[in-house]
């Protein structure tokens, strides 16, 4: 068959034709996490056999990919009460008594975080036909991240750059299809229903330790091209993470536009879609033994009304 030419025609194509609004009735605020059973999350449970387990978070801190694009900056952690203070005799406290306390501010999308089915909309739409204006300055009244407060089920590891035989793939690589299926042959896996599937390009790697991580935030980038949606859509899995800034390939592929395969995955699929994970660790571990699937637990806070959360994914071996 022929790779289709991606255009906008192509792109509305995909979003009427992978649309799950009202599969699991009108009312649904899950998406495709619905494809998780008990069953899932029994068979997830079995892959668990050596012990090991895997952070997938992105340390939150001032070193993190954030630049301001988007006003997005990296997280401030604050000292509000310290042991300088206690033994200066500041705190007050009786019975020599002290305390340290600080704060967290962060956008919640910053680092390693699952978007809401609020986060992206479509001509005034988001999953499921809600309208867009449901999300307002109180925050979301449907599609918000306290709906998707459990989330463990079989994780699955593609290392694409490790099939390519390459350290990283480039800024404006595109991973289609075709290339996922490749990375199932090589690591000796299936996708199938209810899976979470990990991507890794190899891009936070490359950047990480570079000034500014080289422009890893809002910049071009490998990524999962539009091309990929019939694939994610048909193998019915519940959710995707990459190790990358927005999941899909950049320069975006239809001239105009931005992230348009989120418009397939988020507003019409009601995909569940992780970025800027951790995945190097884990993936040396899956090139040393072998083994490229495991249990992923991988809840978002319970944050009612917001529309992403971060979170600290465990791998578990």
């Amino acid at each position: 068959m022929a790779t289709p030419n991606i255009t906008v025609d192509l792109l509305n194509q995909y979003c009427d034709e992978y649309r799950n609004w009202g599969r699991w009735g009108g009312d649904d605020e899950l998406g495709t996490l619905n494809h998780i059973t008990p069953e899932k999350i029994v068979e997830s449970a079995g892959l668990v056999h050596q012990g090991k387990v895997f952070s997938l978070e992105l340390p939150l801190d001032g070193n993190g990919p954030q630049t301001g694009a988007f006003g997005r900056v990296n997280p401030i952690h604050q000292m509000v009460a310290t042991g300088t203070d206690h033994v200066e005799g500041t705190q007050g406290w009786p019975m020599g008594w002290g305390v340290a306390d600080d704060t967290l501010f962060l956008f919640l999308q910053g680092g390693t975080q699952w978007d809401a089915l609020a986060h992206i909309f479509y001509d005034g739409k988001m999953y499921n036909g809600y309208d867009a204006r449901l999300v307002s300055s109180s925050g979301a009244e449907k599609n918000g991240i306290e709906n998707q407060k459990t989330v463990v089920s079989r994780g699955v590891l593609l290392d694409i750059p490790r099939v390519r035989g390459v350290e990283h793939l480039q800024p404006g690589d595109a991973i289609t299809g075709e290339d996922l299926d490749a990375a199932c042959k090589h690591h000796g896996v299936e996708v199938g229903t209810g899976d979470i599937v990990l991507i890794r390009t190899g891009d936070m790697a490359r950047r990480r330790e570079l000034p500014g991580w080289d422009g890893f935030s809002a910049g071009d980038s490998p990524g999962l091209s539009l091309l990929s949606a019939p694939w994610l859509a048909e193998r019915e899995v519940a959710a995707i993470a990459t190790d990358t800034w927005g999941a899909e390939v950049r320069p975006n592929e239809i001239e105009g536009s931005f992230q348009p395969l989120h418009l397939v995955m988020v507003v019409s699929m009601g995909l569940f879609v992780g970025e800027i994970w951790y995945l190097d660790e884990l993936a040396a571990d899956c090139a040393e033994d072998g083994v490229y699937e495991f249990q992923l637990v991988a809840p978002p806070l319970v944050i009612p009304r917001a529309v992403g959360s971060p979170l600290n994914p465990q791998a578990i071996k």
